[in-house]
């Protein structure tokens, strides 16, 4: 019995047009070229605290989100307002250049000194750096168990001789998170806000 021999026709386009095709897809979708810093660290875990406004804030709002996690004191005489300084230029600087980045992600502060820092006390301190920096306090136990999740450490100094007022030791890190509450990478904010904008824009994706 013969064999019947089915011909089978083959569309077959021209190189240039395939890749053509597939650029736009490319081009919606970007990814960092190496592995993050941090990847697999164990920082970051929920928690619940008290934002500017005296309202209760989850970070369950933090999820789908990149955020940027920084604990400090509205009291800081230099360190804290110089390095907000440094991420509100960075943020207002991606809002004018990369909106759809900057819509992306959330810049936290978190207080180590709850005991001065009232939701008024932070609201004040966040708005003058950017507007949608959102700060954040708690009792000193909650505090304590967000900082020890979040991998800082912080101390308060003795007042000096005759002054009521003390100043906080604490750790100077602006830490990158993913949308799923992972870790990626230390910001820079000890350079400029030059330095923290082009590493946003290398893993915020």
């Amino acid at each position: 019995m013969a064999k019947r021999t089915m011909n089978k026709r083959y569309s077959v386009l021209p190189l240039a047009a395939c890749m053509a095709a597939m650029m736009p897809l490319a081009a919606c979708h970007k990814a960092p070229v190496e592995p993050a810093p941090l990847a697999g660290a164990r920082i970051g875990g929920p928690f619940t605290l008290i934002d500017q406004d005296g309202k209760s804030y989850s970070s369950k709002a933090l999820a789908g989100r990149y955020s940027i996690i920084y604990f400090g004191y509205t009291f800081c005489p230099d360190a804290c307002p110089t390095d907000m300084q440094v991420l509100g230029k960075a943020m207002r600087q991606l809002d004018a250049s990369d909106p759809a980045t900057s819509a992306k992600i959330q810049p936290v502060f978190i207080t180590v000194d709850p005991a001065r820092d009232t939701p008024a006390a932070l609201k004040q301190f966040v708005t003058a750096f950017y507007p949608r920096l959102i700060g954040l306090t708690g009792t000193d136990a909650q505090i304590a168990a967000v900082a020890k999740q979040y991998a800082t450490t912080y101390r308060k100094q003795p007042a000096a001789a005759g002054s009521t007022g003390y100043l906080m030791d604490h750790q100077r890190t602006a830490i990158l998170f993913g949308p799923d509450g992972k870790p990626i990478a230390l910001l820079p904010i000890d350079a400029d806000a030059d330095a923290v904008v082009a590493d946003l824009k290398k893993w915020v994706i």
